[in-house]
């Protein structure tokens, strides 16, 4: 699993393509370089965009818990992969996210490429710049997430 870490404000070009950084690149498995999906978050008005290793990983999470014959889960399939795109680096680096896509975050030329953990968010820039959290609501959530004592997580 590759773990993407930094945000990099990148550009759009007139043809819908971005040049993946190098960093990114090297923080992937070799032989899964140049394959991706990418897709509308469902939480925040950005595109997610996996490894086509990682989307697998996700994949088999959703069909273990998900049953094509339930109306309320063949929604939910419905919608998890509407304006799902895949993804192919060209020679240059470049990936070409459907107009599409970027239109539902609207972005222009300026984006912002974000590591979280085993996938990259692409944000709007103007959207991105904005998204802070003050540091002390930043405190008192990593805290209240992760400050349980030992004894409470198991370590």
């Amino acid at each position: 699993m590759a773990t993407f870490i930094g945000d990099y404000a990148c550009k759009v070009d007139a043809k819908g393509r971005i040049i993946l950084p190098s960093t990114f690149k090297k923080q992937m498995p070799s032989a899964a370089q140049d394959h991706f999906v990418v897709r509308k978050d469902i939480f925040e008005n950005c595109l997610v965009l996996y490894s086509i290793d990682d989307w697998n990983r996700q994949l088999e999470k959703i069909r273990k818990r998900i049953n094509p014959y339930n109306r309320e889960h063949n929604m939910f399939l419905r919608n998890f992969f509407k304006g799902t795109a895949e993804i192919l680096l060209d020679s240059n680096n470049r990936m070409l996210i459907p107009k599409r896509l970027l239109d539902l975050i609207s972005a222009d030329r300026d984006v912002v490429l974000a590591g979280q953990d085993g996938r990259i968010e692409i944000w709007a820039a103007s959207v991105y710049d904005r998204i802070d959290m003050p540091p002390d609501d930043f405190a008192n959530l990593a805290e209240k997430l992760l400050g349980g004592s030992i004894n409470e997580s198991g370590d």
